[in-house]
């Protein structure tokens, strides 16, 4: 049997989080001795009768003696009292952790008690879990399974402490992430403290309604999803509204301007320009969570192969059948409709992984588009020179077809640009399109000795027009090559070996641009 993991654990605070993580540290044998620290003496007494702790001291001094890891799970704004108390009673080796919603202000304490020289076992955590219900009986032994937990190693961080708070969390079942203190605050900022502001603010606007008995007796629910948080616990965050103070106001900033953008779409009745921004907000929100689960857009294609056997009947009969619409004419539709000037609207768009992959690249570049919606899109083009900087990488999920295309378009931008995809793309090469670009002056770096993705686009080159001869047929390297040439200077033309599909060239031509075939040249 190996040994556990700390001989003395010592929690200051043991609230929700606290036994929970009390919890793990005894169900996975990580210590066989843990201690606690809290006001409450009937929360002290209760871990004990829970089995959670071993012994538990009103007096904090007591409890890290001998600790070799100490959990500060209090409110964030006594850490640095807490700290001035507990720093001579502290050995070398001891790793100090906390579980605040916020680390700037932690580190700031920590440096108010130990100047610029901190403990090398001091490394600030962030574990991103939570429930309604708060104090030692609300904890639970799951809360961190499948939650992620931020650290955040500083400079005087030994890498053993950061080993073993890793080696902590992932018993917990949690995913750990390590992360630069500011980017954390500025993160949560957006992703967790602006939300918990909202919900409050909103269920304190409609309480003080006079109608507010009728508001929330009718309320659905989205109002119980959204002001669910609003449940949680004042006292907490008002301190770290104020912990996280310059990155809250920015964000808060960053709302009321987009909220002032979508108040004026309403007054103005402007239906084109909503729409864009609802369809765009519906569609990352979906992306996200394809994205982040490093899923193709489509678990299952809703086309699916299927036979039928027609058999002669004994009396006519009438009746009407659709095919699904084409999958590489629905995926160039949203390039070609993009760049060009005014709306085009598609008819038999077939939501496939390729075509909602290129979909979601334009949206992520500005460009505002309806649907796919009973297969109808509307695209409000932008123009030739209308696409702007994605704000991060493009996703592109299990589509190799929408990176060797886009990397054609994305080489002639003003803008630098980074296409990633699941597990399955990430395997696939990508030289084929990237060779030939280079030649016509892109700058495209791909990802390893297979030259797989991520690929990387620096903006801003001026590309040259070629003649490229494929070495082998492939629809979708040619079609690169030839969207690349829309901004080249000169003639750009391609050979290939053997005839392959050309609804490239077939919607150029429809869209306005020259294309001339003569033989297997193009």
């Amino acid at each position: 049997m190996s040994a556990p993991l700390f001989e003395k654990v010592a929690f200051i605070g043991l609230g929700l989080i606290g036994s929970s993580l009390a919890r793990v540290m005894m169900a996975e044998g990580l210590t066989q001795n843990i201690v606690a620290s809290t006001r409450s003496e009937k929360t002290l007494q209760d871990a004990k009768a829970l089995g959670l702790i071993q012994q538990g001291y009103s007096d904090p001094v007591q409890a890290v003696q001998g600790a070799d890891l100490v959990v500060l799970a209090l409110p964030v704004r006594a850490t640095q009292k807490v700290l001035e108390t507990i720093k001579p009673y502290l050995q070398e080796h001891t790793i100090i952790t906390d579980v605040g919603s916020t680390k700037g202000n932690v580190v700031d304490a920590a440096k108010a008690v130990y100047g610029e020289a901190l403990p090398a076992g001091f490394v600030p955590g962030h574990p991103i879990a939570g429930a309604e219900h708060t104090g030692v009986h609300a904890g639970k032994v799951d809360l961190f399974a499948n939650h992620k937990v931020i650290l955040t190693p500083l400079p005087t961080s030994a890498d053993w402490a950061v080993e073993k708070l890793i080696q902590l969390w992932q018993a917990a079942k949690a995913e750990v992430i390590c992360m630069d203190v500011a980017k954390h605050d500025e993160v949560l900022a957006h992703t967790s403290h602006l939300p918990h502001l909202m919900a409050f603010n909103l269920v304190e606007q409609l309480a003080n309604r006079e109608d507010n008995l009728d508001i929330f007796r009718y309320a659905a629910g989205g109002f119980r999803d959204f002001s669910r948080i609003a449940a949680s616990d004042p006292q907490m965050w008002h301190d770290i509204f104020f912990a996280n103070k310059k990155a809250i106001l920015n964000a808060v900033d960053g709302f009321e301007n987009q909220l002032a953008t979508i108040r004026k779409l309403i007054e103005d009745e402007d239906s084109h320009a909503l729409m864009g921004l609802l369809g765009h907000a519906q569609a990352a929100r979906q992306h996200f969570n394809h994205m982040l689960a490093q899923k193709p857009f489509m678990e299952n294609n809703k086309v699916t192969t299927q036979q039928f056997t027609i058999l002669p009947g004994k009396k006519s009969f009438q009746g009407k059948f659709s095919v699904p619409g084409d999958k590489s004419v629905s995926h160039r539709s949203i390039m070609f409709g993009a760049i060009a000037e005014g709306t085009t609207h598609v008819t038999g768009f077939l939501e496939g992984e390729d075509a909602l992959a290129t979909l979601q690249a334009f949206r992520d570049m500005g460009v505002s588009i309806e649907g796919p919606k009973n297969g109808e899109v509307t695209i409000h083009g932008v123009g030739v020179n209308g696409l702007k900087a994605p704000a991060s990488a493009l996703y592109m999920g299990n589509s190799g077809t929408s990176m060797r295309l886009l990397s054609g378009m994305l080489s002639a931008q003003k803008f630098d640009s980074v296409m990633t995809g699941d597990a399955s793309l990430s395997k696939r090469p990508m030289e084929r399109i990237a060779k030939p670009l280079r030649e016509m002056g892109a700058q495209i770096q791909t990802t390893g000795e297979r030259g797989t993705p991520p690929v990387s686009i620096t903006g801003n080159q001026a590309l040259q027009g070629i003649h490229y001869d494929l070495p082998m047929a492939s629809a979708q390297v040619k079609s690169g090559i030839l969207l690349a040439g829309l901004w080249a200077a000169g003639e750009t033309s391609v050979t290939e070996p053997e005839p392959t599909r050309d609804h490239t060239e077939r919607m150029l031509r429809a869209f306005g641009y020259d294309v001339k075939t003569e033989g297997n040249r193009i």
